[in-house]
């Protein structure tokens, strides 16, 4: 079994504990459920952005989508072009510190709803304590 198609039943394995459909991912991907249906059966290419969508979906780290554990370490050497390799790894890196600064922001934002709330129930309190 080839690395996508360990990832894609990882895929499968946590829709199924989750409970979701075809339909239930597709509609969460603003997809059609035959294109989900296609990422299922490695007919279409899985992105990482993709995947990183269906991971949010699914509630679970993409490293375990990716069957990665600290345990497992690859060492690549590139021989031919090394800019190459490097250039990839600097593009993860952007991307991966782009999503991680919006769940920092959208996590911030959710910290001031929450602090707002219990002003407006500390309010509520005291009023309700006045009369």
């Amino acid at each position: 079994m080839d690395t996508m198609e360990v990832i894609i039943e990882k895929i499968k394995e946590y829709r199924k504990k989750k409970g979701f459909s075809h339909e239930n991912m597709a509609d969460e991907l603003n997809i059609s459920q035959a294109a989900y249906s296609k990422i299922e059966k490695n007919e279409t290419k899985l992105t990482v952005d993709r995947l990183y969508q269906i991971a949010e979906i699914l509630e679970t780290p993409v490293y375990d989508l990716l069957d990665v554990t600290p345990n497992n370490i690859y060492n690549q050497q590139n021989f031919y072009d090394a800019s190459v390799g490097y250039q990839d790894i600097q593009n993860l890196y952007q991307e991966n510190k782009d999503k991680t600064e919006k769940i920092e922001s959208l996590y911030e934002e959710r910290l001031k709803d929450k602090d707002k709330m219990i002003e407006q129930l500390q309010s509520v309190i005291n009023t309700l304590n006045t009369k």
